[in-house]
């Protein structure tokens, strides 16, 4: 007998920074009224929700433990920080080996008790792990969602706004492909409430396009490794993000997300996980978003995909 889904529960598998930081990020949202929190130390865990149930007056009344594996499968989703994490001057794709192991030892625990709910991957490299929840899981894509560009979108609306004077929630803009080095900020069909990014920038008194854009793209690629060298670790922008990816389940709102997924054919893509614009909902993923790319910006998807083939490759998942 299939397992019931709670659409009032979620499970963080991962205290560390980005785990608890997304916890607390939830209990805030009032999202669920359930919380587990599952780590290799026991006591972290316990510690973590503890911490966090303390905050309970003040928000709205939830319950929130640590537990195991049994007490998850219920969640509506589960998600996955658990994960090395990613030193200065390390890429994300320097934590493939150590991060693959680990989920050797999570997901065939999901897989084994045949969860039915979304399983929501954030440990990075976020496209990497995506794909190897999904060989490891045998789930259908489109319920193994990697967190993707989210963040990185977010940064570049962050900037844009900056850059513009003007709300950051009035922009409209996508990074896509690999969460890392080789991410693609898709200009060309940008815009701010509708009004062309070009013509929007010059509205504004700005001109050298190119050069803006190139130095924007830049600083939101290299946000991640400032973060990490003053502070070392990023933990509260891509809890947001994991709140924001879970209000789109829930909710069923069919929200339009970078998130990581199953290439199958997009852009003459295949077998391998990155992001691009999603519709999102109860079910996971309903299906990807046509965007119109530039031909240097469909060139440089399909070499962010290959980058990822590369370190797929290297992978034994069998």
């Amino acid at each position: 007998m299939k397992q019931v889904i709670n659409n009032r529960k979620a499970a963080i598998i991962g205290c560390g920074f980005v785990g608890s930081a997304s916890a607390f990020s939830l209990m805030q949202s009032g999202l669920f009224s359930e919380l587990v929190l599952i780590d290799a130390n026991r006591e972290k865990a316990e510690g973590e929700a503890l911490d966090i149930a303390h905050g309970i007056p003040f928000a709205r009344q939830m319950k929130i433990y640590a537990g195991d594996y049994d007490d998850i499968m219920d969640s509506a989703v589960i998600i996955v920080t658990a994960g090395a994490n990613q030193k200065p001057d390390e890429t994300r794709l320097d934590l493939v080996h150590k991060n693959v192991e680990i989920f050797k030892s999570i997901i065939p625990e999901i897989a084994k008790r045949d969860y039915q709910g979304i399983l929501l991957i954030v440990a990075n490299p976020v496209d990497i792990l995506t794909y190897t929840a999904l060989k490891l899981s045998g789930m259908p894509e489109k319920r193994v969602i990697g967190s993707g560009t989210v963040l990185d979108t977010a940064r570049l609306k962050y900037r844009l706004g900056e850059h513009l004077c003007v709300d950051s929630r009035s922009v409209h803009a996508f990074i896509i492909g690999e969460h890392g080095d080789s991410e693609i900020a898709v200009f060309s069909s940008a815009n701010v409430s509708g009004i062309p990014l070009n013509r929007f920038c010059e509205m504004r008194g700005h001109f050298a396009h190119d050069e803006s854009t190139r130095r924007i793209a830049e600083e939101v690629k290299n946000s991640a490794y400032e973060i990490i060298a003053k502070k070392h670790a990023t933990y509260y922008g891509i809890a947001m993000s994991v709140k924001r990816i879970c209000e789109a389940i829930v909710r069923d709102e069919k929200s339009i997300l970078p998130v990581s997924s199953m290439m199958c054919g997009e852009h003459g893509i295949s077998d391998v996980v990155l992001s691009m614009p999603s519709i999102v909902g109860k079910d996971g993923i309903e299906t990807q978003v046509p965007i119109s790319l530039s031909e240097e910006e469909e060139n440089r998807l399909r070499e962010s995909a290959d980058t990822l083939k590369k370190v797929i490759g290297q992978l034994q998942l069998d």
